[in-house]
């Protein structure tokens, strides 16, 4: 870390930060036996992690197999089709998708199965404008979005609303400028953001708003990247991993939440990145696979998931890159056709 004085400068050898981890093998990211515990969480179905994890598992989807795409992997996947079947079967007759069979439908989830979509080549399947009309259905007038027809508002909710749309491309359907204005509203003195106006600042809610005003061409005007910058980078710890509020332990997670927000507003390179992936693989199980949130815990797809977003964003060598505005990798983007100018790295998500 730099003198707290003042940032650190940004690297200039990248516009986003990004940089192969000079230091780091491929081999040191046991790829094959993440995969299979991927592969395996997918499969076991006789858990109680299962069991438990059906109010989210649209997401949990999204992550394996978002995961097991940033590791080239996805081929591998031998069931895509019965997940894709299922996926479908999670849609409501109105729009909108839940997190699985018989749920309510939510942004969140509708946000992870189109998703699941867009990564698996079957945009084709979806029904665009009933996503689009549930999902303009949940917006106010004050430009936030409920997440689901019971009312509950927060930033998240925004994000995932604006980036389901522009997947979809069907961002007219909804009040843009009124969304941007909504999230500006929960800017604090510290430059981050929280879920509501007046909410204190977290790094995960720091990327949804960050994430959503990228979306909705409001990035510039709206933040003050130093200043965020500064309060991102401040949540490495000597450890080298990131939390996502000041005195709290590191989390592998935050390797999305924070590198992502820094990306976005070129400020990447204003973290210890080989720190940071040390932390990362050392959170590696090496027994079973998976990736956990610290070293010794035990390991679960959403950390896996993170983990190696995160090293993405850094460049960490065999892997796929990874977009940070829409979380999904970098050639799925292309291929819906979101980039004008088929950029070189990630930051330049639009």
């Amino acid at each position: 870390m730099s003198d707290p004085g003042s940032p650190p400068p940004p690297d200039p050898a990248s516009s986003s930060g990004a940089r192969v981890l000079s230091a780091m093998s491929a081999s040191s990211l046991d790829v094959a036996r993440h995969a299979s515990f991927v592969k395996r969480s997918a499969s076991d179905r006789d858990t109680i992690e299962y069991v438990l994890t059906e109010h989210l598992r649209m997401s949990g989807v999204y992550w394996g197999l978002t995961a097991m795409d940033l590791m080239g992997r996805l081929d591998e996947m031998d069931d895509l089709d019965d997940i894709i079947a299922w996926v479908l079967r999670c849609e409501h007759p109105e729009g909108g998708f839940g997190a699985s069979e018989g749920h309510d439908r939510h942004v969140l989830y509708t946000l992870s199965a189109v998703q699941i979509l867009a990564l698996c080549d079957e945009m084709s399947r979806l029904r665009r404008d009933e996503t689009a009309n549930f999902i303009a259905s949940l917006q106010l007038p004050d430009g936030s979005f409920q997440g689901d027809e019971w009312g509950e508002v927060d930033t998240r909710f925004t994000y995932c609303a604006l980036s389901c749309l522009k997947l979809i491309d069907r961002l007219d359907a909804v009040d843009v400028p009124a969304a941007a204005r909504f999230v500006a509203g929960c800017k604090n003195f510290d430059g981050g953001f929280g879920c509501v106006p007046g909410g204190e600042s977290h790094a995960g809610q720091i990327f949804t708003c960050v994430g959503a005003l990228k979306l909705a061409g409001a990035l510039e005007t709206t933040v003050d990247a130093d200043l965020l910058g500064w309060w991102l980078c401040e949540r490495q710890v000597k450890a080298g991993g990131l939390n996502g509020r000041p005195e709290k332990l590191p989390d592998v997670c935050y390797s999305w939440w924070v590198l992502s927000s820094l990306s976005l507003c070129d400020r990447l390179a204003w973290i210890d990145q080989d720190a940071l992936a040390r932390f990362i693989l050392r959170c590696q199980d090496p027994q079973k696979g998976g990736i956990a949130d610290r070293p010794d815990d035990e390991p679960d797809v959403y950390h896996t998931f993170f983990g190696l977003a995160g090293l993405s964003l850094m460049g960490f060598p065999g892997l796929k890159k990874i977009d940070p505005a829409y979380a999904l990798p970098v050639e799925t983007i292309r291929r819906l056709g979101l980039y004008s100018d088929e950029p070189d790295e990630p930051s330049s998500s639009e």
